[in-house]
């Protein structure tokens, strides 16, 4: 049963290939080098993209040619669109519960602009971005996110995102919609192959809505500074709303070390007076990004740093410091709205 869909972004769901073309040929130009038709570029053009402008641009260092690319790029969203069948197969994932990562090698600046401009954005559990080998960086991922080999497939469009995820075990889907052909697709062996996405739900089981597992336990804190204001950050996840640093709690871990790692990984704070105060039983929340069943352990702290610096990782959008007035005004998360009434109940926030 597949679970946890792991996709390409460009050539599986956005066609950024006259974008992608023009970078690259605008980087030739400037090198007095000759710049490639669309088919030239296809036929060359391969995954890690290091190998492609060592033959290209030798010798440019990478930080370099991440540089060029990025000041040859058109605007990062214009001219880009969702192939066709792309939003569908979006929206049917999300409604079979379906988990959705995106892993790619182009810039997370253009994929994360791009996807917003197209309405996609709030889709994506991680955008995992400018990624030169997944072959590597799939296992991390997938980590990360505890997936499971067996209940994850890979959607790409290159022999490279095949091999990706024959590294890790997972099953592999190519689409025949981007920057390599069927013919070209077929010498990677990929478990499934397709013309593109329309088929792709009834391969996956249909309209059935999965059955998406046991309820996953997670911490989540709400910190106050010395000031007795409250730390709120906003996430997709949540529908851009707001509310507390959290994750999931790892085997093998307690729930105090859970919730200490993951704030240290959200914010880089470091908590103090740590207080449990409730578990809240968060079922199918309408506000969750997917179908989910949570077992929220939620504690209150203290910030032990005297000016403390809140830096977010991926996972979240914007952070603020608030008063408690004030906070109780923002569009918090129902989950974040009654552990905040639940404190102010009990006397633990100001």
């Amino acid at each position: 049963m597949i679970r946890n869909l792991l996709l390409d972004w460009s050539g599986t769901l956005a066609d950024d290939l006259p974008s992608v073309l023009r970078a690259v040929n605008g980087m030739l130009g400037a090198a007095g080098r000759a710049e490639l038709t669309r088919e030239e570029f296809k036929a060359r053009f391969r995954l890690p993209y290091t190998e492609f402008f060592e033959e290209m641009l030798p010798g440019v260092s990478l930080e370099e040619l991440q540089r060029l690319y990025l000041a040859h790029f058109p605007h990062v969203h214009e001219g880009v669109e969702l192939l066709p069948h792309a939003a569908e197969f979006i929206r049917y994932a999300a409604a079979t519960g379906r988990r959705m990562v995106v892993l790619s090698s182009a810039p997370m600046q253009h994929v994360a602009a791009q996807a917003q401009a197209l309405g996609v954005r709030d889709a994506f559990e991680v955008m995992r971005c400018g990624v030169i080998d997944k072959r590597t960086e799939i296992h991390t991922l997938l980590a990360e996110l505890d997936m499971q080999a067996a209940e994850t497939a890979f959607i790409g469009d290159m022999r490279h995102d095949i091999d990706a995820g024959k590294a890790a075990g997972v099953v592999t889907i190519a689409t025949c919609t981007g920057y390599e052909s069927a013919e070209v697709l077929l010498t990677a062996s990929p478990d499934m192959l397709v013309q593109d996405l329309a088929r792709l739900p009834t391969l996956l089981g249909g309209l059935e809505v999965r059955d998406v597992g046991h309820p996953v336990a997670t911490v989540g804190a709400l910190i106050l500074n010395r000031a007795g204001e409250l730390l709120l950050i906003r996430t997709h996840k949540w529908s851009h709303r707001w509310g507390i640093p959290g994750g999931k709690i790892k085997r093998g871990e307690s729930c105090e070390q859970a919730l200490i790692r993951e704030i240290t990984e959200e914010t880089t704070l470091k908590l103090s007076n740590i207080e449990f105060v409730m578990v809240q039983d968060c079922i199918e929340p309408p506000e969750f990004q997917r179908s989910a069943h949570f077992l929220l352990l939620n504690y209150v702290a203290r910030c032990q740093d005297e000016a403390p610096q809140v830096v977010l990782n991926e996972e979240a959008q914007a952070f603020q410091w608030l008063p408690l007035a004030d906070a109780l005004r923002v569009d918090l998360n129902i989950p974040t709205r009654i552990l905040i009434n639940e404190c102010v109940r009990r006397g633990l926030v100001p």
